[in-house]
C-alpha cells in the first residue's frame, strides 16, 4: 500500500509528542504507556535534540499560544536559548579572510590552503581551517567523470572476404630503461592478417588516424573497425575521421574484452614471440624487430583457425 503523507504541522507534533514525553492540556501525564515507543528507558534517556527542542518552542508558540518560558519548561531547555547569538561567524571572519588572501585569484586545493595559511598564522589548527574553507564555499568543484553509455551486445563474426573488418587495440611494454612503451595493433578478421604494428612512447588519436591512413594506402579502407571503448577511439577526432571516410565503428561492450576475440589471441602471440622474447633499448629498435617478425606472421607461420595455412596464402 502507498505510504500516507504527512503535512508539516503533522509531523512537528508527532515529532513533539513521541520525544518530548508531554501533552498539553493534561491529556497525557507525561509517563509512557504500555507499548509506547519511547517506553523501554524513557527515564534514563536524552529524548530531545537540541534542533528538536527548537521545534518545539515553535510549535508550543504557534499552536498552543504558551509564553517562552512555559514552552521552555514543557521541552526542558533554558530560556536564555532564544537570545543565544552564535559567536562563531565572528570568530571564522579571521580565517575566512586568511583562506580570501591565499587564494586570491587562482584555484588551490583544501590542504595546500591549510599549508599556506598556516604559514601566515601558525595558531590556526587544520580542523579550523579546514571547517571554514569548506562551510563557506571555497572547495574546489569536482569534475564529474564522464560515464560510457553502455552499448548492446556486439557479438564477433568472421566475414567472407576481405577488408570488410579490422581490428585494433592498445598493448603496452617497457624499454630497459624503463620508460614505457606502447603499440598498436591492427589485424584483418578474414584472414588473420596482420595489417600493421605501430610502437611508440605516445599514441593519440592523432597517432591513430595517420598509421591507419597509411595501411590503408597499401591494403585499401575497411567496411568498419572494431575497438574497445579506450579513449583514443572515443575522441573527437577519430569518431570525425571515421565518418568522413564512412568507415563504421563497431565497438565492444564495456568490460567484455571477449568480443573482440581475434586480436585478443594475436596480441598473446605478438607478445610472446616479441615484447617477453626481446629486450628493446630504443624504439627504433622495437619497431625494426616486430617488422620483422610481422612479415614472418603473414607469410611464414600456419594459423590452425585457417586449416593450417598462412594469412597470405588463406586470402589467395
Amino acid at each position: 500500500m502507498p505510504k500516507k503523507t504527512q503535512s508539516k504541522k503533522q509531523r512537528k507534533h508527532r515529532c513533539f509528542i513521541l520525544l518530548s514525553g508531554s501533552k498539553i492540556g493534561g491529556a497525557y501525564s507525561g509517563q509512557p504507556e504500555f507499548g509506547d515507543r519511547c517506553h523501554k528507558g524513557f527515564a534514563d534517556k536524552k529524548i530531545l535534540t537540541p534542533d528538536q527542542k527548537e521545534h518545539g518552542l515553535e510549535y508550543l508558540a504557534e499552536y498552543h499560544q504558551m509564553s517562552h518560558a512555559q514552552a521552555c519548561k514543557v521541552v526542558g531547555c533554558s530560556r536564555t536559548k532564544k537570545y543565544y547569538q552564535k559567536r562563531m561567524p565572528t570568530k571564522d571572519a579571521v580565517v575566512k579572510k586568511a583562506i580570501e588572501e591565499v587564494i586570491g585569484s587562482s584555484r588551490k586545493g583544501r590542504t595546500k590552503v591549510i599549508k599556506l595559511v598556516q604559514k601566515k598564522h601558525p595558531g590556526l589548527g587544520d580542523s579550523k581551517i579546514r571547517r571554514v574553507y569548506e562551510r563557506e564555499g571555497f572547495s574546489l568543484s569536482k569534475k564529474l567523470r564522464r560515464r560510457i553509455k553502455d552499448n548492446p551486445a556486439n557479438p564477433i563474426s568472421i566475414p567472407l572476404k576481405a577488408n570488410q573488418e579490422w581490428a585494433m587495440d592498445f598493448m603496452s611494454d617497457a624499454l630497459d630503461n624503463g620508460r614505457r612503451i606502447r603499440t598498436l595493433n591492427i589485424i584483418d578478421h578474414f584472414n588473420r592478417q596482420c595489417k600493421g604494428i605501430e610502437a611508440d612512447f605516445n599514441l593519440p588519436a592523432r597517432r591513430v588516424i595517420e598509421t591507419l591512413e597509411r595501411i590503408i594506402e597499401c591494403h585499401g579502407k575497411p567496411v568498419r573497425i572494431r575497438t574497445d571503448n579506450g579513449p583514443e577511439f572515443r575522441s573527437k577526432r577519430f569518431q570525425w575521421w571515421m565518418k568522413n571516410n564512412h568507415i563504421e565503428w563497431s565497438r565492444i561492450q564495456k568490460g567484455k574484452p571477449q568480443q573482440n576475440a581475434i586480436i585478443e589471441r594475436f596480441n598473446k602471440t605478438y607478445r610472446e614471440d616479441v615484447l617477453d622474447a626481446n629486450l628493446f633499448y630504443s624504439i627504433e629498435q622495437a619497431n625494426e624487430v616486430t617488422a620483422k617478425w610481422v612479415e614472418d606472421y603473414n607469410h611464414e607461420r600456419p594459423h590452425q583457425s585457417l586449416r593450417y595455412q598462412t594469412p597470405m596464402a588463406y586470402a589467395a
